[in-house]
């Protein structure tokens, strides 16, 4: 994780992912869903804000004002790999979810952003990071 102190922009320099589908029927599908939905939940805890304007409409409802990670925001370096041992439960084909788990896993993002911003203040305080963790979120957390 790279932060620029001055800004408040983050990138995520580099993601290894280790996980277990139980029995691939599709290893290409299974590992670009892992791909996709790591990137999804970074976005959703990074980019993607929600702002209501004080009629209560959302004003965040377009490409131009609601973020989605674009493929610049992807990792340089990003490795999946699916668990290679053989699943023993006994359900269809052998295989397990691949959709929703990846999603949680980009709480590593933000929990890293948090380590980040901790070690650039150096004061042994309590990070204080809002989800999603914009560039001016990091900022307030930057400055205490």
């Amino acid at each position: 994780m790279a932060i620029d102190t001055l800004t408040g922009e983050s990138r995520v320099l580099k993601v290894d992912i280790l996980h277990d589908v139980g029995r691939s029927i599709n290893p290409a599908l299974d590992i670009g869903q892992i791909e996709g939905g790591f990137v999804q939940g970074m976005g959703w805890l990074t980019t993607e804000e929600l702002v209501w304007n004080a009629q209560g409409v959302l004003s965040t409802h377009a490409p131009s004002t609601y973020k989605i990670p674009t493929a610049g925001d992807v990792p340089e370096h990003f490795k999946v790999d699916l668990w290679p041992e053989p699943n023993t439960e006994d359900n269809v084909f052998g295989s397990k979810a691949v959709g929703e788990p990846p999603f949680m896993l980009a709480i590593s993002v933000f929990e890293a952003l948090r380590d980040a911003v901790a070690q650039a203040r150096g004061d042994g305080a309590v990070v204080r990071l809002t989800a999603p963790a914009t560039a001016e979120n990091v900022l307030r957390a930057l400055e205490g």
